[in-house]
């Protein structure tokens, strides 16, 4: 999770690849009027978000129903967004890609392709709602190299998994 530009599809490609877990990019999912919505320069508002929401949640759904691990990218900006992807999900984990804003909108300003312009990013970082610690959440700073945040992520991930055995 984290706003659009984190590298949430770069980062989230790679640790499936390196686990071997199935991948997902969450953008996929939108619905084309969100995308043309975003393409347009306009934020989405939680009712154009609740369909998309809905498309990743089923996703993890099958993924749990199949017993397959996975990763799908999702921005989950705020808290409630995120409830619904975890509520009644014990397995799932949250990474949070974090950043900040001239880091990411220098990012943005090279990205080439995408549907959601640089112009919304403040809107992004106006939603954010960083997540706390009943989340539970894998926090990584973006400000490294794609490879060792994906290290941190499964430290991350090892770290949780161990504290919550016990």
């Amino acid at each position: 999770m984290g706003v659009s530009g984190s590298g949430k599809t770069t980062i989230a490609r790679q640790f499936a690849d390196r686990l071997g877990w199935t991948f997902e990019e969450g953008d996929v999912l939108h619905p084309p009027a969100n995308v043309a919505k975003m393409h347009s320069g306009i934020p989405l508002d939680d009712a154009d978000r609740e369909p998309w929401l809905e498309a990743v949640t089923a996703w993890i759904d099958r993924q749990r129903a199949r017993n397959k691990p996975g990763v799908i990218t999702c921005s989950a900006l705020k808290r409630r967004y995120r409830d619904m992807l975890t509520s009644g999900r014990p397995d799932v984990r949250l990474v949070y890609l974090r950043g900040s804003y001239d880091l990411i909108a220098s990012r943005l300003t090279q990205r080439r392709g995408h549907f959601m312009p640089a112009s919304l990013l403040q809107s992004q970082f106006d939603a954010l709602e960083e997540p706390s610690a009943r989340e539970n959440p894998v926090i990584v700073d973006i400000d490294q190299a794609p490879d060792r945040i994906v290290d941190a992520i499964i430290r991350g991930l090892h770290v949780a998994t161990s504290r919550n055995s016990r």
